[in-house]
């Protein structure tokens, strides 16, 4: 999200229209129905008992859709911002709420709290999940659960934009409520174009990476739901011990390369195509995020060696996969990084707290806002060694002090809100550990964590109340918190931020 949007001027004193916010929800969930649709295909090619189901959801999804229409069907000639935040925010629990309604109705999660939590963790590419018999699911429902990531990967908005008429002008500012980063590139000057732009991109990638997977000896349907997860950065399986499942280096390898590749700024891939290749080697963005990854992958590789006995091939092969997961909140497994040396879990941590890059589907905090923050220390030193200097934070390009500010507050209070959910589910009998590392996961939309909750485990066993907690987390790490918190914000509902 560019964060150079909240400070504008937007106190505008037009009344908010709960008639477009209506109106804007309800072409959403059109959307969402036909989602469903696409997924009761699946089911009838496969002849499984989940077909009602999803015929039943999607026509439930459709009804509370039209209604939605019909009611915003008198709406004003363009939103505002309030109303477009409202909406982006709002769609994200209404696609979880419509979304979880296939478990409750087969039966295939019965618990509410438990079926919410999976569809979040869907939506929002975070990967935990609360199913333990991953492999008795009927294909429709492993299709749902992959297909959740991938339009979550993206984001609904982007994807609804380019597929359904009726948003108009509003397009350009639903677009940037939902996109994620520090700023956009504004490489085309439509935004339906340039959303459209950055699908085919995604579509590539997935289906490149479905291709290689079959060649690996996937059957087709994993390879597709493999290659979908991985592209949006999420992590479902359709096997409960991941990608370890296969036994298979080169099938390690190709998921690994489309994870990093997953994570790099869409739009560099766009200035690629155009024959721009200076931007895309001379990105200071990508140039941090692939020295991290190298160096946490060399480190963690030489610590499996000497410590834990792999032989160099395989300890590069499990650290980079494993670095890649965590670097670019992906959460696929194929080694159980418990059993690696403490202070291996640490370097992981700091891969989840990174993420991969703005503009992609990962996670986490993102490396440019990191490169800021280290260049505001760096200045620091400077300006005591100079008092009178005036130091600027140039990444490429020159930041003014206001986006500089926007960054520091954006990590000071993803921390704030990290040690927040970190101590609520301490108060819910979750251990320090597990407790630290489900927050960080969860707000990082990563996946498995550390202690009974790494990768060699399901989330099942959290309270209720932890669930409630970090679904909500998955969504506030989705939208980068202030995209969801201003929902909270009473002004926000006056029409004025005042």
């Amino acid at each position: 999200m560019d964060l150079r949007q909240y400070g504008t001027s937007l106190d505008t004193g037009k009344e908010l229209s709960y008639r477009f916010i209506a109106y804007l929800t309800g072409l959403l969930l059109a959307f969402e129905s036909m989602l469903l649709l696409a997924c009761c295909c699946v089911s009838m090619l496969y002849g499984e008992s989940d077909l009602m189901s999803f015929i039943a959801s999607c026509g439930i999804c459709l009804s509370a859709s039209i209604m939605l229409l019909v009611y915003g069907r008198k709406k004003a000639s363009a939103p505002s911002r309030y109303e477009t935040y409202i909406v982006v925010a709002l769609s994200w629990v209404f696609y979880t709420v419509f979304g979880m309604i296939p478990y409750l109705l087969g039966g295939f999660i019965p618990n509410i709290t438990d079926a919410f939590f999976e569809t979040m963790s869907g939506f929002t590419t975070t990967g935990a999940t609360i199913l333990d018999n991953i492999e008795s699911m009927p294909h429709g429902i492993l299709f749902w659960r992959s297909l959740t990531q991938w339009i979550g990967g993206l984001g609904i908005v982007c994807f609804t934009i380019v597929l359904l008429p009726g948003f108009g002008v509003s397009s350009q500012m639903l677009y940037l409520s939902e996109a994620t980063g520090v700023t956009h590139s504004k490489i085309c000057p439509k935004t339906r174009v340039m959303a459209r732009y950055i699908i085919m991109v995604y579509a590539m990638l997935t289906a490149i990476e479905s291709a290689l997977l079959k060649a690996g000896g996937m059957s087709l349907f994993d390879a597709v739901c493999h290659s979908m997860t991985t592209t949006a950065t999420g992590g479902f399986s359709t096997k409960q011990e991941s990608i370890a499942y296969w036994h298979s280096p080169y099938i390690e390898y190709v998921v690994s390369l489309f994870m990093l590749l997953s994570a790099i700024n869409f739009s560099l891939y766009i200035v690629a195509f155009k024959n721009q290749w200076k931007q895309f080697h001379k990105n200071a963005e990508l140039k941090w995020f692939a020295s991290s990854v190298g160096f946490l992958t060399i480190i963690i590789t030489a610590a499996l060696v000497m410590n834990n006995g792999y032989d160099v091939e395989e300890a590069f092969r499990k650290s980079l996969f494993q670095v890649a997961t965590c670097h670019t909140s992906c959460g696929f497994a194929t080694d159980d990084y418990i059993l690696w040396p403490p202070f291996t879990w640490m370097l992981l941590i700091f891969a989840m707290l990174s993420g991969g890059c703005t503009g992609s589907t990962s996670g986490g905090v993102k490396n440019l806002r990191l490169i800021i923050i280290a260049n505001c220390i760096r200045n620091q030193f400077r300006q005591i060694l100079h008092p009178r200097a005036v130091l600027s934070v140039k990444v490429g390009t020159l930041f003014d002090n206001k986006l500089v500010t926007m960054v520091l507050v954006f990590f000071a209070t993803y921390m704030s809100v990290a040690f927040i959910g970190w101590t609520l589910l301490m108060a819910f009998g979750v251990g320090v550990t597990e407790a630290m590392s489900t927050v960080i996961s969860a707000m990082g939309n990563v996946g498995p964590g550390l202690g009974s909750f790494g990768p060699a485990f399901s989330w099942a066993a959290l309270p209720d109340a932890a669930k409630w907690i970090l679904s909500s987390l998955m969504l506030i790490g989705r939208l980068e918190i202030f995209g969801f918190l201003l929902i909270f914000y009473p002004s926000t509902w006056k029409g004025s931020w005042s």
